[in-house]
């Protein structure tokens, strides 16, 4: 699969803002196997439920999305493309946001959200270079590369983890930036280590040991932790 900067010239869809939101955030939500649908799309995109129905059927009339029963959304194999290299400069703007301005991990999601449809593909490779060609962003989310058709991994989620068991975290997600603050404030990041130690009952908090401090953890932040079990 090779990844497009652009649809001008192969869909005949101009590249907006609007329709590159689509299409990243329709890779992301697929990524983490969660429903596409027009809903979802419209929540995480800030916009209304017709506002996504309109924008759906433009991506459909061009052979980038497909549309399904109960308004399921998925992407073809063009339009996975678009939408990789649309990721790949998400990312790589949050990881020269952090590691060159020193932007804190939870401020860059919204910035990149902005520069990214602003980048040509030779300011990308530049930046990209310069980074040392990274493999994942501050989040812990895998940069996407020409050619590279493999899909996102996202684990194991940490409320799905085994009781008394090792988590190491690989990857949050980053929709959420008093979250990603909160988690920072105990080291849960990408690369940390921690001991699931149990789970109180009738919904209670996962209770989480790092660093030999215990850290109750509700249900939206547990949500946003994806790693794996250490054996």
């Amino acid at each position: 699969m090779t990844d497009e900067r652009s649809s001008r010239t192969c869909c005949g869809l101009t590249p907006t803002p609007a329709v590159e939101d689509a299409l990243r955030t329709v890779y992301v939500l697929s990524g983490r196997a969660e429903p596409v649908t027009t809903s979802a799309l419209a929540r995480e995109l800030g916009v209304t439920a017709p506002t996504v129905s309109a924008m759906v059927r433009r991506l459909d009339e061009h052979g980038l999305v497909e549309r399904g029963g109960e308004q399921r959304v998925t992407l073809t194999p063009h339009g996975a493309g678009h939408a990789r290299h649309v990721v790949r400069r998400h990312r790589v703007v949050e990881t020269f946001l952090v590691r060159v301005l020193g932007m804190p991990w939870d401020a860059v999601h919204a910035e990149a959200d902005r520069l990214e449809h602003a980048v040509s593909d030779a300011l990308l490779e530049r930046l990209d270079a310069f980074l040392g060609r990274p493999e994942r962003d501050p989040h812990g989310d895998p940069v996407p590369r020409d050619g590279d058709g493999r899909d996102e991994d996202w684990g194991v989620r940490l409320d799905t983890a085994p009781p008394a068991c090792h988590f190491v975290v690989e990857r949050v997600y980053d929709r959420d930036p008093a979250a990603l603050r909160h988690l920072a404030d105990l080291g849960i990041r990408p690369g940390a280590g921690l001991d699931v130690v149990a789970q109180a009952p009738f919904g209670g908090p996962l209770w989480v040991r790092l660093d030999g401090r215990d850290h109750a953890l509700g249900d939206t932040l547990v949500r946003l932790v994806h790693g794996r079990v250490a054996p």
